[in-house]
């Protein structure tokens, strides 16, 4: 067990109240004292164990999310920042119904996660899938049947948030012409020609040279790529998924790999996952998998940082605080 630490400076002198207290176990000594000394008016707490599930009982907030049982406990709560884009493991009927605040880090991770997307898209495109493990064996091989130019192309991007407006971006540097899917009433941007709602989705799919889904996994979007949505998909088009892995459905892609209808697919999120030895998914030498690593970047902490470090400025201030979580909706 951790030795509890209590990060705070002594403000007294000056006048100035410590009136925001902030329970955050994952929080590095170093980044809560960075954070304290421009931040007067809070005391942060970090380390681990029961003394942490004792301090919940009259903090102002918590910083990497928090369980229903310590929910309970907690008498003063107003904000909760979950530490992952996806919030679905976090949410739960007590905290959706309560007046306290959930904030998320889905903006850290888009440039990462559209970088891994589009490592998915040229190594099927340009057939990296097959010619590197050749390299291993010391074969030459060779021939360009079947490779794929982006430019001109049509991309369908499921989710145009954090991560998908990234993955838009990409793919109007590439050449494309992006057409998003989104809850949210969005009008067209220099990356995104027109963006429809989910209950349209049908009607761009036949259009799609490559569908990205970096939808977040709700009660309304699992599955809204199902069986239909797979066999609706052009032929010799590409299915890349970097979101959840329930948002899609399995059966339908593997279908659809089965019958040749789609060139290969990237997946970096599977359902379930981790996807067990034999899998139908691990047979297709069109198909990329990843274990769910595309969060990966030398970035993130720093962007990690910058965002807590704001929001607390913004809580201890009483602003409007970044990257609130609507949390009926789940996003």
């Amino acid at each position: 067990m951790k030795k509890l630490i209590v990060v705070a400076l002594a403000f007294a002198s000056l006048g100035l109240a410590q009136n925001k207290k902030i329970v955050a176990p994952g929080m590095s000594a170093k980044l809560a004292q960075e954070i304290q000394a421009s931040v007067p008016n809070v005391t942060i707490l970090t380390g681990r164990g029961p003394e942490m599930a004792k301090e919940i009982v009259d903090a102002d907030a918590v910083i990497g999310g928090i369980r229903p049982e310590l929910f309970r406990t907690a008498k003063k709560l107003k904000w909760v920042h979950v530490s992952s884009a996806g919030v679905e493991k976090d949410l739960f009927p007590e905290l959706i119904d309560s007046d306290v605040v959930v904030t998320n880090a889905k903006n850290i991770y888009g440039p990462q996660i559209a970088d891994h997307a589009f490592a998915f898209l040229l190594a099927l495109t340009r057939k990296l899938n097959q010619t590197i493990p050749k390299q291993g064996q010391e074969e030459w091989g060779g021939g360009r049947e079947g490779m794929f130019e982006l430019n001109g192309k049509t991309a369908v991007i499921i989710g145009i948030g954090g991560i998908g407006s990234q993955i838009a971006q990409r793919a109007h540097g590439f050449g494309m012409k992006v057409i998003g899917v989104d809850i949210r009433d969005m009008p067209p941007s220099v990356e995104i020609s027109r963006v429809v709602p989910p209950d349209q989705l049908d009607s761009v799919i036949p259009l799609a040279d490559v569908v990205f889904i970096s939808a977040p996994h709700t009660a309304k979007t699992e599955g809204m790529m199902g069986a239909k949505e797979f066999e609706l998909m052009k032929k010799g088009s590409y299915f890349i998924a970097v979101s959840r892995g329930k948002v899609y459905n399995t059966g339908g892609l593997v279908k659809a790999l089965d019958e040749g209808r789609i060139a290969g697919a990237g997946l970096d999120v599977v359902d379930p996952e981790p996807l067990p030895k034999g899998h139908a998914l691990w047979k297709f030498k069109n198909v990329v998998i990843t274990p769910h690593t595309a969060g990966g970047s030398d970035n993130l902490a720093t962007r990690n940082d910058a965002l807590i470090t704001e929001n607390i400025r913004r809580f201890a201030a009483g602003r409007t605080l970044m990257n609130v979580v609507n949390k009926k909706e789940g996003f």
